[in-house]
């Protein structure tokens, strides 16, 4: 969800939206802290802070916040979801419910303008009245990957606005390759979908799909940046086995999934064996792929086993980045 667009956007048509922000959670709670809700006055909104009656209070908070004239911009609810809201999580949150109008449109705006042109972290410091107060953080600020919300031992609070998508190139635009890229529209990746084949990809696709259908796959794959997600589906066993080999040479991707039995598998691993590749390389192939617990093989189920196990591949090797990167800095500072 982009945040500070949305916000101007609501100011532009309203004159005024209000930002709602999970700061903290203790327990159990819905969603992450950093979950994030932008209302307008009329009552649309976008985003959620995890549904139930925990947004819905929010909300009409939100819009409280937003018929006021004067008085604090700010207002929070500190809530025990069982016992206040009657939830299950168990746990405690406490939401910040920010108010923005056209007083803060210059400011919104160049928050706007940072966040569309990629992530956006923002240190923000506390006023008297409760107001935070923003600015970008410089590119030497703070670790990185940067957590969505982090309150510092000095009060300032670094907020994280958008999420990197991870790169992922996909082959093939069969019945699974077509109900993947659908699958993995609305998830945190940047997907290239190739196929050579005329008219194989259709020519509507979300929006964070870019189709290719000229050149060499195997080349293709090689400009793919390092950490990227791969998964070969082609209508060729040959070239699913060209791609597969030449992905795991590479030894720079984060995910290799290849479309296939254990049959398919084991064929190829014999293949790449034969030709002197590792086993240890070998090993990283996910085939057959997607979650082995479901079982179903028509297409739109296999895409979304293959949507699960790919985001719990993403958290894995982002949180393997956020151990990596003190030391890192550790090793050249």
């Amino acid at each position: 969800m982009s945040v500070w667009p949305t916000i101007a956007q609501f100011i532009a048509e309203q004159g005024a939206a209000a930002l709602v922000t999970l700061a903290q959670a203790q327990g159990s709670s819905p969603r992450e802290v950093g979950a994030r809700m932008v209302v307008a006055p009329d009552g649309a909104f976008t985003g959620t802070i995890g549904g139930g009656a925990l947004e819905w209070g929010a909300l009409a908070e939100a819009q409280a916040l937003l018929a006021r004239r004067g008085g604090p911009a700010v207002a929070r609810l500190d809530k025990a979801l069982g016992p206040d809201l009657g939830q299950c999580c168990g746990g405690r949150v406490l939401l910040t419910i920010e108010r923005f109008g056209s007083a803060d449109s210059d400011a919104v705006a160049a928050l706007a303008k940072a966040e569309r042109a990629g992530v956006l972290t923002t240190i923000a410091t506390v006023g008297g009245d409760g107001r935070l107060t923003r600015r970008a953080a410089m590119a030497n600020e703070g670790r990185s990957p940067r957590p969505a919300y982090e309150i510092q031992s000095d009060s300032r609070i670094y907020e994280r606005f958008g999420d990197e998508p991870t790169p992922f190139y996909l082959f093939g635009a069969g019945h699974v390759g077509r109900a993947l890229s659908v699958a993995l529209g609305p998830l945190p990746f940047l997907i290239t979908w190739i196929d050579m084949r005329p008219g194989a990809i259709p020519e509507a696709f979300p929006a964070n799909v870019t189709a290719i259908t000229r050149g060499d796959p195997v080349a293709l794959l090689g400009r793919a940046p390092d950490g990227a997600f791969v998964a070969v589906m082609t209508h060729s066993h040959a070239l699913d086995l060209d791609l597969t080999i030449a992905a795991l040479q590479a030894d720079r991707f984060s995910y290799v999934g290849l479309i296939g039995s254990a049959t398919k598998r084991a064929r190829f691993a014999a293949a790449m064996q034969k030709m002197g590749m590792a086993a240890g390389m070998v090993d990283q192939l996910i085939c057959p792929i997607g979650l082995t617990t479901i079982s179903d093989k028509a297409p739109a189920a296999i895409a979304a086993s293959v949507a699960a196990q790919v985001l719990m591949a993403r958290e894995a090797a982002r949180g393997a980045a956020r151990v990596e990167e003190p030391k890192a800095r550790a090793r050249h500072g």
